[in-house]
């Protein structure tokens, strides 16, 4: 092929492996490009990731590269193959290095590898330190093996620094988050559900410094549990290996979190809260973990056909209110997230490094903020108000959520629907019409207080946590917290340009 090169190759950084095969990487694409007459077994051509052009042509995406070094006269490339639809693998290749003679373009192996390295993260942070917290009874179970056979060898294949610690009672997140060195570590990590990452921000909240430590390190997520809603809304995905790839690649995002006020306890939130049908389906089923995400499903269908209902008085400060508003504040949001993490702000940096942010609106114990009203809600069947797009992987209740701008998604709905109306409506989340459905209240708040009627016992869910049945208080910090994110927002289409197979196939992926 050394007389043979097309000028996209002449045009681009090369490297001759042998006679027949050249290796280019251009400037305008994300792939490492392998020019040969014939596919070569040592490269794996089955493998799922790699695109054939034509003949004596093929695309290796630069996501999928995890390292490449020269080693003993060779270019070894670690490389993420996806094997199936669930699975990503690490392969080695191992490719002889031949004399470069004649090839315009062409460098010295050191330097090709270092260029490729570099191109392959871009934004990217190169061997991550984390703090790996693995939660052995999240879900149905199984988060060691995971962990062992799927996601560390693609880490170790990164030069991840990894501290591992095998968790052993409920708690114990909490208490190793707000111990940490902030410094040591680039991320924690949770290897679990989604309980784990509500315990972690919850630790880093209780230090003297939580707001620097919030700002500092990120939050990231091998899921590993039921419903798996972090990793679906970050990475796109609620297979641990995708996942694993993604928190590689992945860049630091900024991401709201909420203030909790209960009695005189505060707490945080970074996904949602919940009253009614979505919260009693969720804690209800704890019973059922071994049934995985289905034992929700089983959940809501129970109490749609007994036309629940869960009085409550609610009192909100509304952003944004009407549905078409709310499309154009997400096309807006969504097209502006960055994809570089911003810089402290001044505030939390002149705080000396101090906790909290103080309560704009006070707690649930202060007299009901003006401009807020209170509303008496006789017939709700559902309060639910997110931080985040994906509850579930087939669940995008809140379609219109953006990673930081500022407000919470607050969807209500009747409880006396017919049961026919209601669990169509339930399942219109797959098709993507829940957020027009009518019978859908649409909100972007940035407070609220919520007093629960009549009902003496009851359930009320916090990031898939139950607190006591008792009125609380919400109100949300634009960008307080930091998490690892795949491009810098959330890996789910927004109400106004719904595509269900992209979607689908992604979260599946």
């Amino acid at each position: 092929m050394e007389n043979g090169i097309t000028p996209a190759v002449t045009a681009s950084l090369c490297i001759k492996l042998d006679e027949e095969r050249i290796l280019s990487l251009s400037d305008s694409d994300d792939f490492l490009i392998i020019y040969e007459p014939a596919p070569k077994s040592r490269l794996n051509s089955v493998c799922k990731s790699i695109l054939i052009d034509s003949p004596g042509k093929r695309r290796v995406p630069l996501y999928n590269i995890i390292w490449i070094d020269t080693i003993n006269g060779s270019l070894a490339i670690d490389y993420a193959a996806r094997s199936s639809k669930t699975l990503v693998k690490l392969e080695r290749w191992e490719l002889p290095l031949a004399r470069v003679t004649g090839l315009t373009g062409s460098s010295q192996p050191e330097e090709f590898a270092r260029r490729v390295l570099v191109r392959a993260y871009g934004d990217a942070q190169c061997r991550k330190r984390a703090l790996v917290l693995i939660n052995p009874r999240a879900g149905p179970g199984g988060a060691l093996r995971r962990w062992s056979n799927e996601v560390k060898p693609l880490f170790d294949a990164a030069r991840m620094d990894l501290d591992i610690i095998t968790l052993k009672r409920g708690g114990e997140a909490t208490d190793l988050a707000e111990r940490v060195d902030i410094d040591k570590y680039d991320t924690i990590m949770a290897c679990s559900g989604d309980g784990t990452p509500h315990e972690i921000f919850n630790g880093l909240a209780k230090r003297s410094d939580a707001s620097r430590a919030l700002a500092k390190i990120a939050v990231s997520h091998i899921p590993c549990g039921s419903g798996n809603a972090m990793s679906c809304n970050l990475y796109g995905s609620y297979r641990p290996s995708f996942a694993a790839l993604a928190i590689i690649k992945g860049i630091v995002t900024p991401l709201d979190l909420v203030s909790i006020t209960q009695g005189n306890r505060r707490f945080l939130s970074f996904l949602s809260q919940s009253l009614g049908i979505v919260a009693e389906s969720d804690l209800g089923t704890e019973h059922l973990r071994w049934m995985g995400g289905s034992r929700f499903e089983l959940g809501v269908l129970m109490r749609v056909f007994r036309r629940r209902c869960y009085p409550c008085d609610v009192a909100v400060k509304v952003e944004v209110g009407e549905k078409s508003d709310i499309k154009a504040h997400y096309k807006r949001h969504a097209s502006d997230a960055g994809a570089k993490q911003p810089p402290l702000s001044v505030a939390t940096v002149q705080d000396d490094f101090g906790g909290l942010p103080e309560l704009k609106y006070g707690t649930i114990r202060d007299q009901l903020p003006d401009g807020w009203e209170l509303i008496q809600y006789d017939k709700i069947g559902n309060f639910y108000c997110g931080n985040m797009a994906y509850m579930a992987p087939d669940a995008n209740f809140f379609s219109a959520a953006v990673a930081s701008d500022g407000c919470m998604d607050l969807v209500t709905i009747n409880g006396d629907l017919s049961p026919i109306t209601a669990t169509k409506l339930l399942y219109s989340v797959e098709s993507g019409k829940f957020f027009d459905n009518p019978h859908v209240q649409y909100k972007k708040i940035s407070a609220y207080r919520i007093i629960p009627r009549d009902q003496k016992d009851g359930y009320i869910s916090i990031d898939g946590e139950r607190v006591p049945f008792e009125p609380f208080q919400a109100e949300i910090h634009q960008g307080l917290g930091r998490v690892i994110s795949k491009r810098g927002i959330f890996e789910a289409e927004g109400p106004a340009d719904w595509d269900k197979v992209t979607v689908m196939d992604r979260i599946h992926a």
